[in-house]
């Protein structure tokens, strides 16, 4: 059966190739999809590892994802969660905090943000690696792959936290300089951010963090260009952050060490697409379905998890879908699927 459908399944060892494409397509600031063959490898296997893993609570997992197209079997897109960031080495973050210096015999009160190294996310799951080829970005292919994440999670709650955080990307030119890293981490590193970013990419992240600053840093101390991106996202990634939003990912004050761009968080079972999806029996219908909408459609498998977006019909009776979308499922009529509106 040719299928005309796109879906999101788990990665696999012979997706190598097509993910080394995938990232050099990706471009700086996105330090979690190298385009570097061996550290690919080496998330892949971690992967398959993880999925394989009977696991009772969370720990240092990684799930990755790929969306792909079923008819011409190529690779779209990718995600992953690690399911509980810091526990093999530290994770830091900066927190945006405050500082007050007043003097009422001078007449002063100062208001300072002020920057604390913190390992203050340690534990939490972390959405990461979603990449979306740029010819892709339509057609709903984005809110797909990126909430089949939530769909997983809540099929497998005990694998994951009870705090979810994304790290967003930061401000970078089309050149990859980094107003923070100039302004703040290039005076403690003579290299540029983008060997920076790619002592990070191949999972060195707590080397550099390690030689940061423990001591607070007043932002006003810092250039006028580097305090006006901290918390502020690449444009590009614009999307990924007003859609997080969306599924209720708020901002706490919490920033990435290199290039400033905001870390946003939400509790596992506030998430949008977790609270809402049911789980339906799946009723398989050789014809045209009628009062149709979309819905994002997974079925409840570990390792053989997949996830697709189709015109369904639900009721309390289940949800119906065509046999391209069964197929694609990998299930049979009858069984438990889990559905959310998009």
């Amino acid at each position: 059966m040719e299928l005309d459908v796109n879906r999101v399944r788990p990665i696999a060892a012979g997706d190598l190739d097509a993910l080394l494409d995938l990232a050099r397509g990706a471009g700086t600031g996105f330090t979690s999809l190298p385009p570097v063959r061996e550290v690919l490898e080496r998330k892949i296997a971690r992967s398959l590892a993880s999925f394989g893993e009977d696991v009772k609570r969370p720990g240092p997992e990684r799930y990755m994802f790929v969306l792909e197209d079923m008819t011409s079997r190529t690779m779209l897109g990718c995600c992953a969660i690690e399911a509980a960031c810091g526990l093999e080495e530290p994770f830091y973050s900066y927190h945006v905090g405050l500082t007050v210096q007043a003097s009422p015999a001078l007449d002063v009160y100062k208001r300072l943000p002020t920057l604390y190294l913190s390992n203050d996310l340690t534990g939490a799951s972390m959405l990461c690696s979603l990449y979306l080829n740029r010819d892709a970005r339509q057609g709903g292919n984005g809110a797909m792959l990126s909430k089949s994440r939530f769909l997983f999670m809540a099929a497998f709650p005990q694998r994951f936290a009870d705090k979810v955080i994304a790290e967003m990307r930061g401000v970078s030119d089309e050149n990859g300089r980094s107003p923070f890293w100039e302004g703040l981490g290039r005076h403690f590193f003579d290299i540029e951010y983008g060997a920076a970013e790619h002592v990070v990419g191949q999972g060195n992240k707590a080397v550099i963090a390690e030689l940061m600053p423990k001591h607070p840093i007043y932002t006003v101390l810092l250039p006028a260009e580097a305090q006006a991106v901290l918390g502020q996202v690449h444009p590009e990634t614009a999307p990924a952050l007003r859609f997080l939003e969306q599924e209720r990912f708020r901002y706490q004050g919490y920033i990435d060490i290199f290039d400033g761009g905001p870390s946003v968080e939400a509790p596992l079972r506030a998430i949008r697409s977790v609270r809402r999806s049911l789980l339906l029996p799946a009723i398989i219908e050789d014809g045209r379905l009628s009062d149709t909408r979309p819905l994002l459609i997974a079925n409840e498998q570990l390792a053989d998890y997949r996830c697709t977006m189709a015109e369904a019909r639900s009721g309390r009776d289940g949800v119906q879908v065509s046999p391209a979308v069964a197929a694609a499922l990998q299930i049979s009529d009858g069984e438990t699927v889990r559905v959310c509106p998009l």
